[in-house]
């Protein structure tokens, strides 16, 4: 990895520690159920996967789990969710993710969902802005709010600088934040039950 991807770490805890507070307010505005962190010994472990049932978060909710001492949200998308994105396309920097953050982004995810083809309703991301590493907020529906334009179709919006992303962790263009946020490697062990950094191919 070069050192223009490399995050500070203590600097990047710092900030995810000051923001994430206004991720859950976020949420919590969007009218979206988010889990508080929940770590396991094996999350703890040196960046072992982690695990996740899914069976609870409904059609636009979204649950937060911990890999490698970040966030990952879970968010099970709407088909009104899905809809939305291929209408950002012209609107978000690297439509296609080309470019990456920390996180090589898996071949299964490079489709304007991000997410499995087989399960494309479900968004897997790292909730680290790739600016300076804070915890977006979580800003799911769509329409008019506060810091963000009144054609909003639902996203997620940084408040250390504002930087704005899609339901698909897209950021949109002239925005401080750089890349998209990271899609971590995971696999369905069944279709209610994912594990994250691990795939086909091994672990991250």
């Amino acid at each position: 990895m070069s050192n223009e991807k490399q995050v500070d770490s203590g600097r990047r805890g710092l900030l995810v520690a000051t923001c994430a507070a206004g991720g859950v307010v976020g949420v919590a505005t969007a009218g979206a159920l988010v889990s508080t962190f929940q770590p396991s010994e094996r999350a703890k472990a040196a960046g072992a996967p982690v695990e996740v049932d899914i069976s609870d978060v409904k059609p636009g909710e979204m649950k937060v789990v911990e890999w490698r001492g970040k966030p990952v949200w879970i968010l099970r998308r709407t088909p009104e969710m899905l809809a939305s994105l291929p209408k950002n396309a012209d609107l978000v920097a690297d439509p296609n993710s080309e470019k990456i953050f920390q996180l090589d982004m898996p071949e299964y995810a490079k489709n304007e969902f991000r997410a499995r083809p087989e399960h494309k309703e479900v968004l897997v991301t790292v909730g680290i802005c790739s600016h300076l590493g804070c915890s977006p907020s979580s800003r799911l529906a769509p329409g008019a709010q506060p810091n963000l334009p009144d054609d909003w179709r639902g996203g997620f919006l940084c408040p250390c600088h504002g930087s704005t992303f899609d339901l698909a962790g897209r950021v949109f263009k002239n925005k401080p934040a750089p890349t998209n946020m990271d899609i971590p490697p995971y696999m369905y062990l069944a279709d209610n039950k994912i594990v994250i950094g691990k795939d086909e191919k091994g672990e991250a």
